[in-house]
């Protein structure tokens, strides 16, 4: 509070009004309702998103708004650094390097939205016309879904290819209270609605856990388009097929097993990028195929 309070004297002695709104309670009510009271005590036609432990870079409100501007139904972010140096480095790699079209392909991926939260800005118009973030409280991941709810309706979102924002990394961050199960639930319905049920078929890629899993939380009309599941281990290959003994399905799905080089497309694939010292990535490019129309990642 003292730092908000030392900045609302700097801006307003230049002529810039700050509200500054709180809650005392014993009882939080999470991050969804804080943003939800901070958006509706503002005034603004645009909305800049800033967490408590982050930075923003100079340019950053001018940079954004100048491409809200020419993006009015997307969600506007940048790029990103991490602080302290070199934590999440996948992650920040994989913020900072995403293509535009990558920035709708990849909104399945277990590293949440394309766009991450702290760089958000946006129209007030567009972010009423997709409603409020979840205001359940700890544990939900409030911008995720409000993401999501986002391409529901028919947005986009756009990168600023600046470093606008210092994105910090530490153990106490609200990001840590939301359970990945709770993620992975949000992302294969999510996966469902807007890929497999358009699917008449299509292969898993990967024949191991995370591929056996998302088969797993499949609807039952899903998992009976699954061709097959494929890889590179040779030990799973060989086994032939994988069965789920749980199967609501009757008889029991019984799903072959092959090379990725036997496989045929579409693809959801369940390996994680940038893990493999480049081979993962090797062999998808090899097969020639189109990301968000062959296949799409999923891990």
């Amino acid at each position: 509070m003292n730092i908000i309070e030392k900045w609302q004297t700097k801006l307003e002695e230049k002529g810039i009004h700050v509200l500054i709104g709180g809650r005392e309670s014993p009882h939080p009510k999470g991050v969804g309702f804080a943003k939800n009271r901070a958006i509706e005590q503002s005034v603004g036609r645009f909305l800049c998103f800033l967490d408590a432990d982050d930075v923003m870079m100079p340019q950053r409100v001018r940079l954004q708004y100048d491409a809200a501007l020419g993006h009015p139904h997307c969600i506007i972010g940048c790029q990103v650094k991490r602080e302290p140096e070199g934590s999440t480095e996948r992650y920040t790699r994989w913020i900072n390097s995403l293509t535009q079209e990558q920035l709708v392909t990849q909104v399945f991926t277990s590293h949440g939205p394309t766009v991450i939260m702290p760089t958000w800005f946006c129209s007030r118009e567009w972010f009423d016309s997709i409603g409020k973030f979840d205001e359940s409280g700890k544990g939900v991941p409030e911008d995720l879904m409000f993401f999501y709810e986002s391409l529901r309706k028919g947005g986009g979102m756009f990168r600023v290819d600046h470093c606008l924002l210092v994105y910090r990394y530490h153990s106490e961050a609200a990001t840590h209270a939301v359970l990945e199960e709770t993620i992975w639930k949000e992302r294969v319905r999510f996966l469902e609605e807007r890929v497999l049920n358009g699917w008449p078929s299509f292969t898993i890629w990967n024949a191991g856990k995370q591929g056996r899993k998302l088969y797993r939380c499949l609807s039952a009309a899903n998992q009976k388009k699954v061709a097959s599941f494929c890889d590179v281990d040779q030990s799973k290959i060989t086994k032939g097929f994988y069965t789920y003994e749980e199967s609501k399905i009757n008889p029991k799905p019984k799903i072959p097993i092959c090379h990725f080089m036997e496989a045929k497309p579409p693809f959801i694939i369940c390996v994680k990028l940038d893990l493999t010292g480049g081979r993962f990535e090797e062999n998808l490019n090899s097969l020639k195929l189109k990301e968000g129309v062959d296949y799409y990642h999923f891990s």
